[in-house]
C-alpha cells in the first residue's frame, strides 16, 4: 500500500544514519517534506537531499539545551506548520561500574543529556506549536531495554528510555484533546551504526538465538509504520508501544 504524504511536513531527528536514516527516506518517497537533522556525521543526509528535492538538512549538537531550541525554531520559521516529529536521536554508549565514578557519571550524564533531555524540551516546543495548530504527532524511538532491561554496561541507555517510554505515554493521555497523539517504536537490537560495536564485542549469533525470528532487524523493518502514524492511520493506537524486536521479548 502507497501512502501519499505530500503536503507534510516532519521532523526527523538523528537522520544521517540507520533507524532515522530508513524513517527519512520512507517518508520523503511517499512525499512528505523532511527537516532532516544531524551532528558531525552527514554523509547519509547528503545522500537524501542529492535524492529528493523534498528533503532540507539542519544541524543540531542537541547535547546543549539552547541548540534544541534554535533548532526546532529554525524549522518552524522555514516550514511554518509542523506535522509531525520523530524522536530518534540517541546515543549507546557503554559504562561499566567497574570504571571510575568520574568516568562513569560522565557517561551517565552524556546519555541523558541526548537521549532524555533533549527529547524533553523538543517534546514541549512540539507541543506548544501542535497546540496552536489543533493537531500534531510525536513518534518516539524507544527500545526493548525499557520494558526488558539492558546489559550490565548499558545503566544509563535504559534509564534513559524508560524515560522516553513514560514522557510518551504522558503525551498521549494529556494531550490528546489537543488533537496530539503519541507513539513509542521499541526496536530490540537492530543492524545500525549504533550497535557496530555491541555486535563486535559480544558476537552477532547471541542476538539472533536469543530471537523467535532468526534474522537482525533492520531499520527498514522498522520504517513502514511511521508512514502509517503520519498518514493518520494510527491515532486511535495512541500511547501504544510497537515493538521490533524480533519476538527476544514479548510483553
Amino acid at each position: 500500500m502507497h501512502l501519499d504524504l505530500s503536503g507534510k511536513k516532519i521532523i526527523v531527528t538523528g537522520a544521517n544514519s540507520g533507524i532515522g536514516f530508513a524513517i527519512s527516506e520512507s517518508l520523503l518517497k511517499s512525499g512528505a517534506s523532511v527537516a532532516l537533522h544531524h551532528n558531525s556525521g552527514k554523509k547519509g543526509i547528503e545522500l537524501l537531499l542529492k535524492k529528493y528535492k523534498n528533503a532540507t538538512a539542519f544541524q543540531a549538537d542537541l547535547s546543549e539545551t539552547e541548540n534544541c531550541i534554535s533548532f526546532f525554531e529554525k524549522i518552524e520559521n522555514q516550514f511554518g506548520k509542523i506535522d509531525m516529529l520523530v524522536q530518534n536521536a540517541g546515543i549507546f554508549e557503554e559504562h561499566p561500574t567497574q570504571t571510575s565514578n568520574e568516568k562513569w557519571l560522565e557517561t551517565w550524564q552524556k546519555t541523558i543529556k541526548i537521549n532524555l533531555d533533549a527529547v524533553g524540551i523538543l517534546t514541549k516546543l512540539a507541543l506548544e506549536h501542535f497546540k496552536k495548530n489543533k493537531e500534531g504527532r510525536i513518534v518516539y524511538i524507544a527500545s526493548r531495554a525499557a520494558f526488558r532491561g539492558e546489559t550490565e554496561e548499558n545503566l544509563a541507555y535504559a534509564a534513559s528510555k524508560g524515560g522516553v517510554v513514560s514522557l510518551a505515554r504522558t503525551v498521549a493521555r494529556s494531550f490528546g484533546k489537543y488533537g496530539i497523539t503519541s507513539f513509542i517504536l521499541a526496536p530490540g537490537f537492530t543492524k545500525t551504526p549504533m550497535a557496530e560495536e555491541y555486535i563486535l564485542n559480544h558476537g552477532i549469533e547471541s542476538l539472533i538465538n536469543e530471537s523467535s525470528i532468526k534474522k537482525l532487524t533492520h531499520p527498514e523493518d522498522i520504517s513502514p509504520i511511521v508512514n502509517l502514524i503520519a498518514a493518520g492511520l494510527m491515532d486511535h493506537a495512541t500511547g501504544s508501544t510497537i515493538d521490533f524486536n524480533a519476538g527476544s521479548y514479548i510483553h
